[in-house]
C-alpha cells in the first residue's frame, strides 16, 4: 500500500500575489489526486477551478495519513536554533521576506512549515513501521533549498533532510539515500549531508550556470568522510526524457546499488516539466512515471521497497497536478 499525507492547511502559507510558490499549487494536487481516484476523501477546495484534462485512474485509493506538526525542537536536527527563532519571529510580527527577496512568509507560515516537516515525518513513520510500503507528502512550503543556517529559494526549513535525520535518530534507520529530481539543485539537502557517509544525496537538475541556485556542479561530490556520497547530475537547457532516463540507468541506479540504502527519500519537484515557467528542461509527464518506476524497482531489491517522497517545486498548475498523479500511480504499483 501507498500513503498520501497532506492537508488543506498548506494553502495558508501566503506568499503574496504573483509569487510562483502559491497556495493554488496544493489545491491543484488535491484536485488531481481525487479526479484520478487516488484519494477517497472529499476535496477540501470544491470551488477551485482548474482544467487538468483526462487523468489515468487508480485501481485502489491511497492510505490517507494525517499530518502532525513537529515540535520545533525537531527542526534542530538540521537547523540551528537561531534560524528557527528568526523564522518564528518574522511570522509573529505579521510576515516578511527571508533570504534575498524570493522567500516571503505570512503570519501563519511558521506554523505551516512545522506542519510540512511533520507531514514528511509522519509519512516516514508510516513507511518505517510497515503501515504502508511507500508514501508521498504533498506539502508546502518546499524544503530542499533551505540550508542549515539559511532559509532560501521559497524554502523555510529542510523538510526531507529533517525527516531523514529523524529516521536515523528516532526510527532505527541506518543508511539513507535521497534522490532529488527537482529542476533546481537541492543545495540545502546537500549542505546538510555532504560530510556524512551514511547519507547518499543524488540531484538531477538544470546546469547551475543557467539556473538557480547556481550550485550542483558535477565536481561537487562530498567532503571529508562524506566524499563520494554526493552525486550531482546537471543537464543543459532543452534536455528531455531521453537524457534523464539515460542518466538514471547509467548513474543513479548503479549508485543506489553501490550504496545499498535502508530507506529512500525522493525530493519530488515537477518543475523540470516542459511547461514549467521557471526553467528550461523539457520532461514529459511520462518521464516522471519512468523515473519513479526505476527508483521503486531499485528499492524493491535494496530496502524492501521503502520510499518516502515529498513535494518540492512545480509551478505550472496543470503540469504539477498531472505529474503528481503520474508519480503517485508509479509509487502505488
Amino acid at each position: 500500500m501507498t500513503g498520501f499525507c497532506s492537508s488543506p492547511r498548506f494553502a495558508d502559507h501566503l506568499t503574496g500575489p504573483h509569487h510562483p510558490e502559491r497556495p493554488d499549487r496544493i489545491r491543484a494536487i488535491h484536485r488531481a489526486v481525487r479526479l484520478a481516484g487516488l484519494v477517497a476523501s472529499p476535496d477540501p477546495f470544491p470551488d477551485f477551478q482548474i482544467d487538468l484534462g483526462p487523468l489515468p485512474q487508480a485501481s485502489t485509493p491511497l492510505v490517507e495519513i494525517e499530518p502532525v506538526a513537529v515540535d520545533p525542537s525537531v527542526l534542530t536536527l538540521v537547523h540551528p536554533q537561531a534560524l528557527v527563532d528568526r523564522v518564528r519571529h518574522i511570522a509573529s510580527i505579521g510576515g516578511g521576506v527571508l533570504d534575498s527577496g524570493d522567500t516571503p512568509i505570512g503570519p501563519a507560515s511558521y506554523d505551516i512549515a512545522l506542519l510540512a516537516v511533520g507531514a514528511v515525518v509522519e509519512a516516514t513513520k508510516a513507511v518505517t513501521t510497515g503501515r504502508v510500503k511507500r508514501a508521498f507528502a504533498a506539502v508546502r512550503p518546499p524544503g530542499h533549498h533551505a540550508e542549515p543556517d539559511r532559509s532560501m529559494g521559497f524554502c523555510l526549513f529542510a523538510n526531507v533532510a529533517i525527516a531523514a535525520r529523524y529516521a536515523q535518530q528516532h526510527l532505527g534507520i541506518g543508511r539513507i539515500a535521497l534522490v532529488d529530481f527537482d529542476v533546481h539543485h537541492g543545495n540545502g539537502t546537500q549542505a546538510a549531508f555532504e560530510d556524512d557517509p551514511s547519507v547518499l544525496f543524488i540531484s538531477l537538475h538544470q546546469d547551475p550556470r543557467t539556473c538557480y541556485p547556481g550550485s550542483g556542479y558535477d565536481y561537487e561530490f562530498g567532503d571529508g568522510p562524506g566524499r563520494g556520497t554526493t552525486l550531482n547530475i546537471p543537464f543543459p537547457p532543452a534536455s528531455g526524457d531521453d537524457e534523464y532516463l539515460a542518466a538514471f540507468d547509467a548513474k543513479v541506479i548503479p549508485k543506489l546499488h553501490d550504496f545499498a540504502p535502508d530507506l529512500l527519500f525522493i525530493s519530488a519537484g515537477f518543475d523540470a516539466h516542459r511547461d514549467d515557467p521557471l526553467a528550461q528542461i523539457n520532461l514529459s509527464e511520462d518521464c516522471y512515471t519512468e523515473m519513479t518506476r526505476k527508483l521503486t524497482t531499485a528499492t524493491d531489491e535494496l530496502c524492501g521497497g521503502r520510499v518516502v517522497s515529498a513535494l518540492e517545486g512545480g509551478y505550472n498548475l496543470r503540469a504539477l497536478g498531472r505529474c503528481a498523479v503520474k508519480h503517485l500511480l508509479a509509487l502505488h504499483q
